[in-house]
């Protein structure tokens, strides 16, 4: 058990080294969560036909519907990341395929590999799994309670979910230990030495020399070590119908590393219930005060009710109710770099019928709301 070497809240973070499957587990003992990650691999899915991309978002349905069923998910967390690749790729390719017999040919072939190979990028998907210790503790005391216990308990969770997205016809990789969580972590922070943490194996692999060496924060980018970091808000998602991998054009960006990172939160099937009755209830109540006062009903009102049928009736069928938030961390080597990475990532959300917000607006918005407010309205209370 040890502590991770991460700046702000994050410092609080524990990890957990499960002796049973070898997968290193985060303990956050305020949030009172217990969380572990494994890495996925599929295929080019903007190449599928739309039927089976219909048919592979069905079976994402599923792990997201096993995930609300559970009732001890705290949080399913899906990460996209670009990095710059190391080249090791194209040079192992090389050294099994390539005929390097001295030639020209080969001679300039080597040397466009050892050119590109770090220029290029790569994408890294991993899935993250929070086990609410909360709502899990009589099955966490039924096995020894503690940190062991909880540990049994996730894993039970980790099986279920690996079976479920290899049902969805996703690959999953192994469960990282603490050492790969590590090197996870010191490319987020710093990116540059991502390509030589690849080429030389046995550098950077502590959980507690992860964090980066320096931070300097921002209104609106926060500065670590060797890039400059800045996050966008998906603040709005889609209004109309969209095309499967509407998210696309924020996934593939070219020439901008980043994580998209989707957060679900699950919500039980009780409570999502109760919640919609509630909301139904209110939208029929505002409905019929607009026909007492003669009020025009507006198309907003008729939409959001609308979309709650859909909710309650996908609920019946089985379906799970989710939270999403989406959030965007978009890296760059300098600030106008940054500034141009996040200007291109903002048409990117456009693209996909959806508006983001950085963190540094809302915050400068929330400033000035406190600046004139006198009393400390709810609004800018409000964190």
């Amino acid at each position: 058990m040890g502590t991770l070497s991460r700046p702000g809240d994050a410092a609080a973070l524990r990890e957990w080294d499960d002796p049973e499957s070898g997968a290193v587990m985060i303990h956050d003992p305020h949030a009172q969560t217990l969380t572990a990650i494994v890495a996925v691999s599929h295929p080019a899915f903007a190449l599928l036909d739309p039927d089976e991309q219909h048919r592979r978002v069905v079976g994402w349905d599923r792990v997201l519907a096993g995930a609300c069923r559970s009732g001890r998910i705290a949080r399913l967390q899906v990460s996209e990341r670009t990095l710059p690749d190391s080249g090791t790729g194209l040079a192992e390719w090389w050294e099994r395929h390539g005929i390097n017999d001295g030639s020209w040919a080969a001679t300039t072939y080597r040397d466009l590999i050892e050119r590109a190979g770090p220029t290029k990028e790569h994408h890294a998907t991993t899935t993250a799994v929070s086990l609410d210790l909360s709502a899990a503790s009589r099955q966490v005391r039924t096995q020894g309670g503690g940190m062991r216990g909880a540990a049994t308990v996730l894993r039970q969770e980790m099986t279920a979910l690996t079976g479920a997205l290899r049902a969805a016809d996703l690959t999953v990789g192994d469960w990282p230990t603490a050492d790969e969580l590590a090197v996870i972590l010191r490319t987020a922070y710093d990116p540059a030495v991502g390509v030589d943490l690849v080429r030389h194996p046995l550098v950077g692999r502590s959980l507690a020399t992860a964090g980066p060496v320096a931070v300097a924060e921002g209104w609106d980018h926060l500065r670590t070590d060797s890039a400059f970091h800045a996050v966008l808000w998906i603040s709005e998602w889609p209004r109309s119908q969209v095309f499967t991998g509407f998210l696309s054009p924020l996934v593939f960006s070219n020439g901008i590393l980043g994580t998209v990172s989707l957060h679900y939160l699950p919500v039980r099937a009780d409570q999502a219930a109760r919640d919609l009755r509630t909301k139904k209830t209110e939208l029929i109540s505002d409905a019929l005060q607009r026909t007492r006062i003669d009020q025009i009903e507006d198309a907003s009102a008729t939409a959001e009710y609308d979309d709650l049928l859909h909710q309650e009736a996908d609920l019946t069928a089985g379906h799970g109710v989710l939270r999403t938030t989406g959030l965007v961390c978009v890296t760059a080597g300098t600030v106008d770099e940054l500034d141009a990475a996040v200007a291109s990532i903002e048409q990117a959300a456009i693209q996909a019928s959806c508006e983001t917000d950085s963190w540094g607006s809302r915050r400068r918005r929330s400033l000035l709301r406190c600046c004139r407010c006198v009393e400390g309205c709810e609004e800018c209370t409000r964190p």
